[in-house]
């Protein structure tokens, strides 16, 4: 059992916080046992042409038997807002002792991908980290984040109206405050207890974690890793239709396309979103933008479409 002592019982002493590498790392357990995570089906059936340019023997190598990932994919993130480049960034300038230290935390004897020098082995592994999150991540990132963030202010509301410890209970049945200690149950390794005082505990809603994860070592930064609510809705396609005058006039599709734009959103994800290709979706956004409807801005590799004056106007007017 792990357990955190609280030197406050109170919010102050308990954060939310958002972290895009932290998913990243979780999810690398969905290449062990894929069938744990059937929620996520959807996701690896969509992502699998991506995956096969991927450096996989890395990626692989970062869990063991045990679903174990090393602590330094799990940095503690600082702000719901935080950033994935910004994260990888803070591995990458890890130093090599500590790397190599943390890896054999997670393996007795390292694969072959994670063996030899250390310091040729990290930029291997931030390649690869960074390769799954630009195939995998980035496009559906909107879609992912907008679960964590419900999460976290449902959260919110918990605390509000029924206090910390109902929101505890709340979180995970192998979770629980009991005083001013939360307790974590583990089942698959030596547990430890540390304070809390000066540093807080820092909660991470997760679409990767089936229970509560923790970081392996106490020297790290108090944290949880929780799963969040609303996973199993992630990959549904939303049903979206505008007004039935503007689908006479552009068409189901098109209208849908409108009344979901009203904040930017990638081809990729709308696709998700209405449970259609994305070649599909281009050519009706195409259509859309040529029409004024649209506006459309590059956004590191994707290209993000919005609603434009027109559009509001004429959905308005629909």
């Amino acid at each position: 059992m792990i357990e955190y002592e609280l030197g406050e019982l109170d919010l102050g002493e308990v954060r939310f916080a958002i972290s895009p590498l932290n998913e990243v790392g979780l999810a690398l357990r969905i290449f062990r046992d894929p069938g744990r995570y059937p929620h996520h089906l959807p996701w690896l059936r969509m992502t699998e042409a991506a995956r096969s340019g991927l450096d996989t023997e890395v990626l692989a190598a970062l869990t063991n038997d045990r679903l174990w990932t090393p602590d330094f994919l799990h940095p503690l993130p600082t702000s719901p807002l935080t950033r994935f480049a910004d994260e990888l960034a803070g591995v990458a300038a890890l130093p090599p002792r500590v790397v190599r230290a943390k890896l054999l935390e997670v393996h007795d004897e390292l694969p072959p991908a994670l063996a030899g020098r250390t310091d040729r082995v990290l930029p291997r592994v931030v390649r690869a980290v960074q390769g799954f999150w630009d195939a995998c991540f980035e496009p559906w990132w909107p879609r992912m984040r907008a679960v964590l963030e419900a999460d976290v202010a449902h959260r919110g509301r918990v605390i509000a109206q029924r206090g910390l410890a109902a929101m505890f209970d709340d979180l995970s049945v192998r979770m629980r405050l009991v005083g001013n200690v939360v307790q974590v149950t583990t089942s698959d390794r030596d547990g430890y207890r540390r304070s809390t005082t000066g540093v807080g505990l820092t909660l991470v809603p997760s679409l990767f974690s089936r229970g509560g994860s923790t970081p392996i070592t106490p020297e790290q930064p108090p944290q949880v890793m929780y799963a969040a609510r609303g996973v199993g809705t992630l990959w549904m396609a939303d049903r979206v239709t505008g007004p039935r005058a503007l689908a006479d006039l552009v068409g189901e599709a098109r209208a849908s396309l409108l009344a979901l734009l009203d904040s930017p959103a990638s081809s990729t994800e709308l696709g998700v979103r209405l449970g259609v290709t994305t070649s599909a979706v281009n050519q009706h956004l195409r259509a859309l933008r040529a029409a004024g409807l649209l506006t459309s801005a590059r956004h590191g590799r994707a290209v993000l479409y919005l609603r434009s004056e027109l559009g509001d106007r004429l959905l308005r007017g629909g």
